[in-house]
């Protein structure tokens, strides 16, 4: 069976950067294709950016800052454009998630009730303005009468972002990164610019000032510049950990601020007690969300000795039934892989499972029955060891491992044994026993009875899986710069 797609991107300004305000023409004729991982055809093609044309967003966010009103407003009346942007973002809700699943092969209902949460994100943010504390009464200890502790924006922010959920990720960055005061170079993925082109679009409508959002498409190498240059005060990237280590390293030479959203090879933890049916289902429900391409998915499960083989024929028996096919099609669950290298990757990673000695009980293989497009079968190995590769490296497609576990004790040894440290479940009727387990494991998120984060209240990770948070309250201290004042005599514009 062959998918076909002639739809044009609903996108604007494809042959510019949005900058300063304005949308300007690149530096260079080079450009970037954009392939629908479903027919593996052009979908459409935006410029490839230069140093040059990183090197003159940088100086519009860096005027916008340093000379521009924006960072001179209140956070009431900066929350204003955020509530305008939350407005706008619903508007192009159809359009979001006719992209999406063109760029990362997400499934087109998927997408449609994940867009529902992001225009939330800047209504949360703006109402930031007039709860959290930005200026907060102190008492000095060394002198003085008045203390005051003052929380400032950081800056100009550079905000680096993957292909598999664009506008979520966009939207914690951006919305507390602009109620904080600061200003934004936003740098798209190569392989899915149009959530970024559409929140130009979204800039320009609003009447957002010149140069507080600046957008562009880079690949690795020019993307570096943004990092390297010393007038960014901040990094906020989502990504894979080896970049990660590459953009601290960087950051570190010029004691740069950055907050790290990184890799991940989380556990579930199935206690003894658990409905192995109702695990199974679960497990494998959730990884059919954007063909498990996501960086908290739960790929470690671990289950006692004397229950594996049950848990693992379960997991089989649920992940093999996964209509595969085109995202836009009544009745599928799971698309194809974003891109040919990830499927490659993908490959050979269950190449590597098979050679290590896993028992291989569902998937594997291409869908015989799809011809075109970058699919993989729903993937299950058992019996698999916590130190083999499959289980210790993030493969980031739908590939599941079962391991066994002498007890509870051991279960949690397993879990925990990892450089990660993103995400977690415990699987148990007990929620005590829950919480006993889930207080142990070294993850920024620990779910019950499921595949759960939740940006509303804050994520990130533990150990090698990132530094800082993103969304909540959490999500805006990293965009903030706290300044202590002390004074002989109480200004007259004190807090209290």
């Amino acid at each position: 069976m062959s998918i076909t797609s002639d739809t044009t991107a609903p996108l604007k300004g494809l042959d510019k950067f949005y900058i300063g305000g304005e949308w300007v023409t690149p530096s260079s004729s080079s450009t970037i294709s954009v392939i629908e991982p479903a027919t593996e055809q052009v979908y459409y093609q935006v410029p490839e950016a230069q140093n040059a044309d990183v090197e003159r967003a940088v100086t519009a966010a860096r005027t916008a800052f340093d000379e521009g009103p924006w960072p001179k407003l209140t956070h009431a009346q900066r929350a204003e454009f955020l509530r305008a942007i939350g407005a706008a973002v619903r508007e192009r809700a159809d359009d979001v998630t006719q992209v999406w699943p063109r760029e990362s092969g997400i499934v087109h209902g998927a997408a449609q009730a994940m867009i529902g949460g992001v225009p939330d994100a800047y209504d949360f943010y703006a109402g930031l303005a007039e709860t959290f504390a930005f200026e907060e009464a102190a008492t000095p200890t060394a002198g003085g009468r008045y203390g005051l502790i003052s929380r400032e924006p950081v800056g100009v922010v550079g905000a680096i972002i993957p292909w598999n959920a664009p506008m979520t990720l966009i939207a914690y960055k951006l919305a507390p990164a602009l109620l904080a005061g600061c200003t934004v170079v936003l740098k798209a993925s190569p392989e899915a610019p149009g959530a970024p082109y559409i929140m130009a679009d979204i800039a320009e409508k609003i009447g957002l000032p010149a140069g507080v959002l600046n957008v562009l498409t880079a690949d690795r190498e020019v993307s570096e510049s943004l990092v390297r240059d010393p007038r960014v005060d901040k990094i906020a990237f989502t990504g894979s950990t080896v970049a990660g280590r590459r953009i601290a390293s960087i950051l570190g030479e010029r004691i740069g601020r950055y907050t790290l959203e990184l890799g991940g090879k989380s556990a579930a933890v199935i206690l003894d007690d658990m409905d192995l049916a109702e695990a199974a289902a679960s497990l494998s429900g959730a990884e059919c969300f954007l063909s498990g391409q996501v960086c908290s998915s739960l790929t470690r499960i671990v289950v006692p000795r004397r229950r594996h083989d049950e848990l693992a024929d379960a997991l089989a028996g649920t992940f093999s039934q996964v209509k595969l096919g085109d995202p836009f099609a009544p009745g599928v669950q799971m698309g194809p892989l974003a891109m040919e290298r990830q499927r490659d990757r993908v490959e050979g990673y269950i190449a590597q499972g098979v050679s290590e000695g896993a028992k291989l009980v569902t998937g594997g293989g291409r869908p015989k029955d799809l011809d075109r497009g970058w699919f993989i079968e729903p993937t299950v190995f058992a019996n698999v060891d916590n130190s083999w590769k499959i289980a210790q490296e993030e493969i980031f497609g739908p590939v599941l491992s079962v391991i066994p576990a002498d007890d509870e004790e051991d279960a949690i040894r397993i879990a925990n044994d990892t450089i990660y440290g993103l995400n977690a479940a415990v699987f148990t009727h007990d929620a005590d026993r829950a919480r006993a387990v889930g207080d142990r494991l070294r993850a920024g998120t620990v779910g019950h009875n499921g595949f759960r984060t939740d940006f509303g209240i804050g994520f990130g990770g533990f150990k090698q899986s990132g530094i800082g948070r993103e969304g909540g309250v959490d999500g805006l201290l990293p965009y903030l710069e706290n300044k202590t004042m002390i004074f002989e005599e109480k200004p007259s514009r004190f807090p209290g």
